[in-house]
């Protein structure tokens, strides 16, 4: 059987304080000096990352970009969507303001026409009572009206009984 072909082939040489750091990377991470090596390659290889950059600035960049990306959308969608939107609800809103105005200016009129209409009914239904005697009235009357008529037949002469009795009527009949 063949022994498998040695890979490590390769040699790196650092200085003894780069080897201390490796060393405490190495004991945080719980991983060998070339694991951790390859994945530290891996990790620039696939992220794009220059080590030299400490403040990252490509992931910055890239954060603006994300970010400025979701401004644009989120300005699109209220473009689009909001604005139409907050326009038409503020169109239905001053819409049922007008209806709703319009509504209660209509109860109000009814009402005040109503309320005119009762109050001429009452004055109507008064003026009427006070031309309307009651009955005792109507035969007090009656009766000053007949006695007067009475009276002054007695001692009338015959043509002026009946101017009398036709003053009488006229009394009568304004009751």
């Amino acid at each position: 059987m063949k022994e498998p072909k040695d890979l490590n082939v390769k040699t790196i040489r650092f200085p003894v304080t780069i080897d201390e750091k490796l060393c405490k990377l190495v004991k945080k991470f719980s991983r060998g000096k070339l694991q951790l090596f390859g994945q530290m390659v891996e990790y620039f290889h696939k992220t794009g990352k220059d080590p030299a950059d400490i403040n990252d600035e490509v992931l910055k960049n890239t954060l603006v970009k994300n970010h400025d990306t979701y401004i644009r959308f989120i300005r699109a969608q209220e473009e689009k969507m909001l604005i139409p939107v907050k326009t038409e609800v503020d169109r239905m809103v001053a819409s049922q303001v007008k209806i709703i105005d319009s509504f209660n200016s209509q109860v109000l009129k009814a009402n005040r026409d109503l309320l005119a209409g009762q109050r001429e009914t009452d004055r109507l239904l008064k003026l009427i009572a006070e031309k309307l005697d009651d009955k005792e009235s109507l035969k007090l009357k009656f009766l000053y009206i007949l006695n007067y008529y009475s009276k002054a037949s007695q001692n009338a002469a015959p043509r002026d009984k009946e101017a009398f009795l036709q003053e009488a009527r006229q009394h009568v009949s304004k009751l």
